[in-house]
């Protein structure tokens, strides 16, 4: 271990094999940092914090501080970081509110600087959080999820896998996985179609996805009407189902369509309607 004799560090704190600890860090009791992690100057773990393997935790980033919910009454709550993933500057994470839970964030994932993770969320595996995100409690962001900066997310909401939130986004309702979406509120725009090509799904898959998707935004039906039509007119590949299943269990509504010719708003400029190619027109 390479710990700074000027960190504050709590002897109930539990430190794994090779961790680097910089001066005016703070690991207070019952944290459990485990092995090869680094983190900073200033940086503060509190009660519950749960640190991976191989991660890094920059300047001033704050993990298991008590949620900004003001339902909290002191309940036991923690944070838990998989391994190899990186915390930047400034970086927030509250513990959760409910008894026992966990607010997590899972491996390989990078939150950028300025960025917020409130209670009882759970951020997937891969994901980037870009700076100065503002993620509200008890919000589901799935595997390799990427959200823009300054974007917001609403309590309850949930981000869909390989889904990519524009810079500046405000979602108030589910994205569903694969797509891409982008204003305030969020509409959908497409499909993360460089973003899957880029993770080595291929062109017939791709192709099913925005198929999919057209049938869900672009050829007349309401949500519900679209969802019967996959499941009986489209191949039943597992994006298909995962799909289909998110959209069921959604209880805020996916995101809709903009529309051709739209501000980020989703308000017509032009009278222009969504054409029948594979993403939105612009």
């Amino acid at each position: 271990m390479d710990i700074s004799p000027l960190a504050d560090i709590n002897p109930k704190a539990v430190i794994g094999k090779n961790v680097r600890i910089e001066a005016f860090a703070r690991i207070d009791q019952d944290v459990v940092i485990g092995d090869g992690t680094w983190i900073g100057t200033n940086a503060s773990l509190y009660p519950g914090a749960r640190i991976g393997r191989n991660c890094s935790i920059f300047p001033g980033a704050v993990i298991a501080a008590i949620p900004q919910d003001l339902k909290f009454s002191g309940e036991y709550s923690g944070v838990e970081i998989g391994d190899n993933s990186t915390i930047r500057e400034y970086v927030t994470v509250n513990r959760a509110t409910k008894p026992g839970g966990y607010t997590r964030v899972g491996s390989n994932t990078l939150l950028m600087a300025y960025s917020h993770i409130g209670h009882d969320t759970t951020v997937g595996n891969n994901c980037v959080i870009v700076n100065s995100v503002q993620v509200a409690g008890e919000v589901i962001i799935q595997d390799w999820a990427v959200i823009g900066g300054m974007s917001a997310i609403h309590q309850f909401c949930r981000i869909g896998e390989h889904a990519m939130v524009s810079g500046m986004s405000g979602i108030v309702s589910d994205v569903p996985p694969y797509t891409k979406v982008f204003g305030i509120p969020a509409k959908y725009i497409g499909i993360n179609s460089i973003g899957l090509k880029r993770r080595g799904f291929d062109k017939e898959s791709i192709d099913i996805i925005r198929d999919i998707y057209r049938h869900v935004y672009q050829n007349g039906m309401n949500t519900s009407q679209a969802v019967e039509h996959i499941e009986s007119g489209i191949s039943q590949t597992e994006e298909t189902k995962r799909i289909i299943s998110f959209i069921r269990e959604s209880e805020r509504g996916i995101v809709k369509a903009v529309l051709a010719g739209s501000d980020s708003r989703g308000q017509s400029s032009n009278g222009g309607r969504v054409s029948v190619s594979g993403e939105i027109s612009t």
